[in-house]
């Protein structure tokens, strides 16, 4: 679907997502060292829920793919830094069940959601296994900032987790330029210059 509305929500969610990035970015600058601010996962988990919802109207897998995998260490960060709690608790398990609730709904239908999703006309197989690896590199390094972080007991962003946005983020714009997919170009594109800058503090710091 290419409704200016669903581009909309495209859009929305990456604001939070490139806003979550430049506060981090513009913090971490100030304080002369990689941060991990508030604000940057409470932005994250909009974008998400946001991003999750454009992938389903555009019946692009490799995006809801990507929201998988990261949703719940949002929320683990969220956590940790006693944000989470302070959420009402209706809102918060409606949150934590979004995931699952479409998840029911795809199943319920394997056969349309095959049809769809996997063989969909206008996202050839080798389009889908880029922009599917590109969505699980670049989610990865959420993976591993939340075992860097779990080991230490704080929400941390390491070095890695830069270095894994790079990539991931190269191989979602290329894939993103194929398809002609302006939301994904605009998102990706903003954060190279503040991936590279973390890298630069982090080694600065070592």
């Amino acid at each position: 679907m290419s409704h200016p509305l669903v581009y909309a929500i495209g859009f929305l969610a990456q604001i939070f997502f490139s806003g979550r990035i430049l506060v981090q970015w513009v913090l971490s600058e100030r304080a002369k060292k990689v941060l991990s601010p508030n604000i940057f996962w409470v932005f994250s988990l909009v974008g998400s829920v946001l991003l999750f919802i454009y992938g389903c109207l555009r019946d692009d897998f490799s995006i809801i793919l990507g929201q998988y995998i990261s949703y719940y260490i949002y929320i683990w960060n969220l956590n940790i830094k006693g944000i989470w709690r302070g959420i009402p608790r209706l809102l918060r398990r409606a949150v934590e069940l979004l995931p699952a609730l479409a998840t029911v709904i795809i199943l319920s239908d394997v056969s349309s959601f095959v049809q769809d999703f996997l063989h969909n006309a206008q996202v050839p197989l080798w389009l889908l296994i880029l922009g599917s690896s590109g969505q699980v590199i670049f989610t990865l390094r959420f993976v591993y900032q939340w075992y860097y972080s779990y080991r230490r007991k704080a929400s941390l962003l390491p070095i890695g987790f830069w270095i894994i946005s790079l990539v991931g983020s190269g191989m979602i714009v290329l894939y993103a330029i194929i398809r002609l997919d302006p939301v994904l170009i605009l998102g990706q594109s903003v954060g190279f210059v503040a991936y590279s800058r973390n890298i630069i503090l982090s080694l600065r710091k070592e």
